[in-house]
């Protein structure tokens, strides 16, 4: 591929987050969005307009075997439950892979994932927009300059309402098989900025709880997750889907030798909290996680090429 040419797009499912990334390749000068595949055939006259002349297709396997819209990059924003298939047919195909979280839903089907990416020479990207928010790439720098000493404790707070609203009957969401979970859907984000900061945790304990959801998942809407840092000091996770009407917050505090922080908003986008021995916070730039998303993504890959 010459350095000119742009990165090639197939995104494979169109709902919400699938049609972002579409918006966002189409719009970015160095990348091409070659086509368009979901299973739902109704879309197409809609995406037709939106996307004018981007073939559309109804099954990943139909785009495979059509030839003449090869892509460079396969985008995967169907429901979690296929996350992992979908990623092994794109690599075998020689595409390089984004993936929207979860990866998959078991740990055999992610370790797949990876070793197929080994053995195709392609890449695997997973969707964790929330590390390139300026407040979530602070705290990471903050903790790898050694800033804050010793970490004591790390807490976690995931407050968010997920009512029939959202779990709508005969859809995949809220289906222990399909789904995955609490920590699966709504709070992987805050997993991964647990393990990408401060590394690996051990002595895990959890307690879960069904207050609410009975009725409309397979699965606890709430738990309470404690845990070692394996560099040392100790955490906790506390997570509900159950609170009433709309989102709380989601937060992070570290307790360290040297100060304190804290991360906040809905998405853990603010700084609320900071007195760090020797420092002052500096003035980071707005956080703006939607758009980040896919133009982060296109730029690795091009940078990748």
């Amino acid at each position: 591929m010459s350095a000119s040419a742009a990165v090639r797009f197939a995104i494979c499912g169109i709902g919400h987050i699938g049609r972002r990334h579409a918006a966002l390749v189409s719009r970015h000068p160095g990348a091409q969005l070659v086509a368009l595949i979901d299973v739902k055939a109704e879309l197409a006259p809609a995406l037709a307009v939106e996307f004018p002349g981007i073939p559309f297709f109804t099954s990943l396997e139909d785009y495979l075997q059509c030839g003449g819209y090869e892509a460079d990059i396969l985008t995967i924003a169907t429901p979690n439950y296929q996350h992992a298939l979908q990623a092994i047919a794109g690599l075998r195909h020689g595409m390089h892979v984004v993936v929207e979280k979860p990866i998959a839903l078991h740990k055999h089907d992610a370790e797949a994932i990876v070793h197929t990416a080994l053995q195709t020479g392609r890449l695997v990207f997973g969707v964790m927009q929330n590390r390139y928010s300026p407040p979530a790439a602070w705290l990471k720098q903050v903790v790898v300059e050694g800033r804050l000493g010793q970490v004591y404790l790390v807490q976690i707070n995931c407050f968010w309402n997920r009512d029939a609203r959202y779990y709508q009957a005969g859809g995949w969401k809220g289906r222990q098989q399909q789904d995955g979970g609490t920590l699966f859907t709504q709070f992987s984000h805050f997993v991964d900025l647990l393990y990408w900061v401060f590394g690996d945790i051990t002595n895990i304990s959890a307690r879960f709880r069904d207050f609410n959801h009975a009725s409309i998942t397979d699965f606890e809407d709430s738990g309470l997750v404690t845990f070692d840092l394996v560099r040392g000091g100790s955490g906790t996770l506390q997570y509900s889907t159950s609170v009433w009407d709309r989102n709380l917050e989601s937060s992070l505090t570290v307790v360290a030798e040297n100060g304190s922080l804290r991360l906040g908003g809905q998405y853990m986008d603010k700084v609320e909290y900071c007195h760090i021995k020797d420092y002052q916070l500096p003035q980071l730039p707005p956080t703006n996680l939607p758009t980040t998303t896919v133009r982060i993504r296109v730029v690795l890959l091009i940078t990748c090429r």
